[in-house]
């Protein structure tokens, strides 16, 4: 006679095989090929006999990667959860040269570390000085609520990638901002485009099929092209 399995017992048993493939998931990549992580998105597949998977580890194709995962071959459900800096900005001003007067001697200062990224990754210095405007006001202490940091508004997630220790270290963050901004440049090809991804993050474009429905978003694009070409463009 068999024994008896509660329903917790079940639920522990179901909790603790996910929470297995899961991590064997994340392990195993670091041994495969070119991979796509999405940055705070849970992929959720299921296989024939029902069993479900959540990771966040998939290649190319949108598939589990790791040993053993190729049965889970239905893709759920795709939870993107915040990795994006979508907020107010409060620098924003009533024109486009307004900047928050505590900082505004700020203005230039930066202009070396600017030079050097973006002569480095091989990106026009003034969309960068563009972006720090928009993003912080020339503030290297700015902290929006999503949780984005420094002059170029780094998300956590984004600032590991580039191997940022400090991302209120302007040398750091404009570093790292400066190489995702050519990243995404090199990516989408078109400049609206990246600077929604790096506003509203990778998954939200992907999701609606370009720039996203986000006021916030719109808004900030319109901001730093409209500084780029009016304050910057070929003038840093």
């Amino acid at each position: 006679m068999k024994p008896e399995i509660s329903c917790e017992q079940v639920l522990i048993n179901m909790y603790a095989n996910c929470l297995r493939h899961t991590l064997l998931a994340c392990i195993t990549a670091l041994a495969l090929g070119p991979m796509l992580v999405t940055a705070g998105s849970v992929y959720k597949f299921k296989d024939g006999a029902g069993n479900v998977l959540f990771t966040n580890v998939v290649n190319a194709r949108e598939q589990p990667a790791g040993i053993d995962l190729d049965k889970f071959d239905t893709l759920v459900h795709i939870t993107i959860y915040p990795d994006s800096n979508i907020h107010k900005y409060r620098d924003w001003g009533k024109d486009e040269s307004a900047v928050l007067p505590s900082y505004s001697k700020f203005r230039n200062t930066f202009d070396s570390l600017i030079k050097q990224s973006a002569d480095k990754h091989k990106i026009n210095r003034g969309l960068v000085k563009a972006v720090i405007h928009t993003e912080s006001g020339f503030n290297p202490q700015a902290l929006s609520k999503p949780g984005a940091q420094g002059l170029m508004q780094l998300m956590p997630a984004t600032a590991d990638i580039y191997g940022v220790t400090d991302p209120f270290d302007p040398s750091q963050n404009v570093q790292a901002g400066t190489q995702h901004l050519k990243y995404l440049l090199d990516k989408y090809n078109q400049i609206e485009l990246a600077l929604a991804a790096y506003n509203a993050g990778e998954g939200n474009v992907k999701k609606y099929g370009g720039v996203p429905p986000f006021t916030e978003t719109r808004d900030y694009i319109k901001r730093v092209m409209s500084r780029y070409h009016s304050l910057y463009l070929n003038k840093i």
